[in-house]
């Protein structure tokens, strides 16, 4: 990461964090009626919207069904008007195709789909507008959405990206940052086992470095746990005065 000043001589980022500051998250559920679970995310300024149908049943082929599991289909998009670049094609592109699978993986380890055998459940997710750790906000935003949903889970699935400059790892990156071209990862946590759901590198990094990054990206990980739960339990107190309890 080279040109741009990412990290000052006094410890600050270019938007003003320190090294292991987490963006502002802002998150809400039940943003959709007509689905079976929804939320909305803001990380800084990426904001990504999820919705999720099922458990139902399997649409299309049958011989898609699986006798022992749930399958998990996910599908991501990315608003037109997303990035400073416009695209022809907001979904069905290589990246988009890309992600998907990543969130298929991801929700898959999470999931408890042995419970919903022969079943689908549906997982969509948009980006809003893009500013950086995209994947991150589309598994937080999907974490809440199938919490809503009412689906067990093993556990949240919480997720962050990390790099490194300057012999410093960088949690929760933003376009700038992403943009600069260093060594940078995505992980997805589940905070109470410490299991990986899923862990990607864009580029090259010396192992020497790679246990500092890691542990940079499983902390934030954690802070975004502590932030989606306390959303998760908020959305659940709203509910119940809703119900009279």
């Amino acid at each position: 990461m080279a040109g741009l000043e990412l990290l000052s001589d006094q410890g600050y980022r270019v938007d003003g964090r320190r090294a292991g500051e987490l963006r502002k998250i802002q998150a809400r559920m039940g943003v959709f009626a007509q689905a079976d679970g929804s939320a909305y995310i803001e990380q800084g300024n990426t904001k990504a919207l999820a919705v999720v149908y099922g458990p139902h049943e399997i649409r299309g082929s049958r011989s898609r069904a699986l006798p022992d599991r749930a399958l998990v289909n996910c599908q991501y998009s990315s608003a037109t008007f997303s990035t400073g670049e416009r695209k022809r094609r907001p979904h069905g592109d290589r990246k988009s195709s890309e992600m998907g699978l990543q969130l298929r993986q991801t929700f898959e380890a999470a999931i408890l789909t042995q419970l919903h055998p022969r079943s689908q459940i549906d997982i969509y997710v948009q980006v809003l507008q893009a500013d950086g750790g995209t994947y991150a906000a589309c598994v937080n935003a999907a974490t809440l959405a199938v919490l809503d949903a009412g689906i067990p889970m093993r556990d949240f699935v919480c997720a962050c990206s990390a790099g490194f400059v300057d012999g410093t790892s960088l949690a929760d990156l933003s376009h700038v940052e992403e943009a600069a071209g260093g060594p940078q990862l995505a992980l997805a946590l589940l905070p109470a086992s410490g299991q990986i759901a899923l862990l990607e590198m864009d580029a090259r990094l010396h192992e020497d470095h790679l246990e500092q990054v890691l542990e940079a990206a499983a902390r934030a990980a954690r802070d975004v746990h502590t932030l989606l739960d306390r959303v998760v339990r908020q959305h659940v107190q709203e509910a119940s005065l809703l119900l009279g309890d």
